[in-house]
């Protein structure tokens, strides 16, 4: 797809939406948004073997259709299971204009990605190819200069290894994964940062140097390795970190859109992750694409001890290490606020809602979609909203559909207001 859009002035913050920023020009037509909002309740399409999820979810439908209404979003996409079962697999809607939602359609995961790279590292890291405490230099020995050289490999997954925009922030976005190693390679300690003392969440640039591990440690290019390793063996056959050129183009009007959907702003689809250039290239921390049902599937496999269908991924050993807190009670100086992380994993966060227990695990994707698995309920939730209204905005959307999911699933109470949260301040 070609957008004419000159991407270089986007920096890497408003793609991923730490900014809040709006993206992409091609405004859509007036009467697509006419239609997305008369017509929310007629456009949801269910995988007919389950419930009807206006029967089993009444008021997290009714949320997303309220949201559509006020143009939050125009189509949305959600996966859920409790203990291995399938409660529901629907899509509310539109993707782009004049193409339904459906549970196919395959949606710009952005962040949700780092849960799979973690499980790719995890997977090196359990076949002895690296202790997490080793410096990432011992591996990569052009990272280990100009003060990055006591950085590890728990550092860049728990978000201490101080180079958060070391990938050239706007400048990223015209680079291929190995151009913007090079940046990194070259990138300074940011000042006054001792690795390991002091936390931020590192948006993309952590996640090209995870990426880059696993590809030295399995000798595969790391596109190749999440598809034979991760994708393929739990049958998430239309899940992707960079797919092959024909096969972006021949999945056609699968291919869902992102759009930008400002409050009281014009709604625009997004210029650069819907575009062939970015889903044909390689971002471990962003660039993950499939149906939400799919990344339903490797949450069960995490909730399953590891394993799913026969096929075995993770030690249960290694699931518990990498879902556990490693990081904890450390002010995030990108977002302003306290978050406690695993090994890649945020855990028992605002995004899971305040019903959530302490051990609910998973990763959000900037402005709209969210992974977990909270143990204690057996529960796995995978979710894609595809506008992106702005950090504030979104946040509290986030929070009201987990709640909502709770409170239909009879695991909240009425009234109970459970655990307080707090939103990001910036990022």
């Amino acid at each position: 797809m070609t957008t004419g859009v000159n991407t270089s002035v986007f920096s890497r913050r408003e793609l991923f939406g730490l900014a809040g920023g709006a993206l992409g020009l091609s405004l859509l037509p007036s009467n697509l948004w006419a239609s997305a909002g008369q017509t929310a309740a007629s456009t949801l399409t269910a995988n007919p073997k389950l419930a009807d999820p206006k029967q089993t979810l009444p008021r997290t439908v009714a949320l997303l259709e309220k949201l559509q209404q006020d143009k939050t979003q125009i189509g949305s996409q959600l996966y859920l299971s409790r203990s291995g079962k399938a409660l529901a697999d629907f899509a509310l809607g539109w993707s782009r204009e004049n193409v339904a939602m459906t549970p196919e359609t395959m949606m710009i995961w952005f962040s949700s990605t780092k849960a799979v790279t973690a499980v790719a590292v995890a997977q090196q890291w359990e076949r002895g190819k690296f202790d997490l405490d080793d410096p990432v230099a011992k591996y990569i020995p052009e990272f280990g200069n100009r003060g990055k050289e006591a950085i590890t490999i728990r550092h860049v997954l728990t978000h201490r290894g101080g180079f958060r925009m070391a990938d050239g922030g706007n400048r990223s976005l015209s680079r291929t994964m190995a151009e913007n190693l090079k940046e990194i390679y070259q990138a300074e300690l940011e000042p006054g940062w001792l690795p390991g003392k002091k936390a931020g969440y590192h948006p993309t640039s952590g996640w090209f140097i995870l990426g880059e591990l696993v590809q030295r440690a399995s000798g595969k290019p790391f596109s190749r390795y999440v598809r034979e390793e991760i994708f393929l063996p739990l049958g998430m056959q239309d899940c992707w970190i960079g797919m092959p050129v024909e096969r972006f183009r021949a999945y056609g009007s699968r291919i869902g859109w992102m759009h930008a959907t400002p409050r009281g702003g014009e709604i625009r689809p997004s210029a650069i992750p819907n575009s062939e250039a970015f889903n044909t290239d390689c971002s471990p921390g962003a660039g993950g694409r499939g149906p939400m049902r799919e990344l339903g599937r490797f949450y069960e496999m995490l909730l399953n001890r590891g394993q799913l269908g026969g096929k075995r991924i993770l030690s249960p050993q290694t699931v518990e290490a990498i879902t556990a807190r490693h990081r904890t009670g450390m002010l995030d100086q990108t977002f302003g606020i306290t978050l406690d992380w695993g090994l890649g994993f945020i855990v028992d966060a605002f995004l899971y809602g305040n019903h959530c227990s302490d051990r609910a695990f998973g990763h959000a994707g900037a402005q709209s979609s969210v992974g977990f698995c909270d143990p204690e309920y057996g529960l796995v939730v995978a979710m894609v909203l595809n506008g992106m209204p702005g950090r504030a905005l979104h946040n509290q959307r986030m929070l009201d559909l987990a709640n909502a999911i709770y409170f239909d699933l009879g695991l909240a109470k009425e009234g109970d207001p459970g655990k307080p949260r707090e939103f990001p301040k910036s990022g």
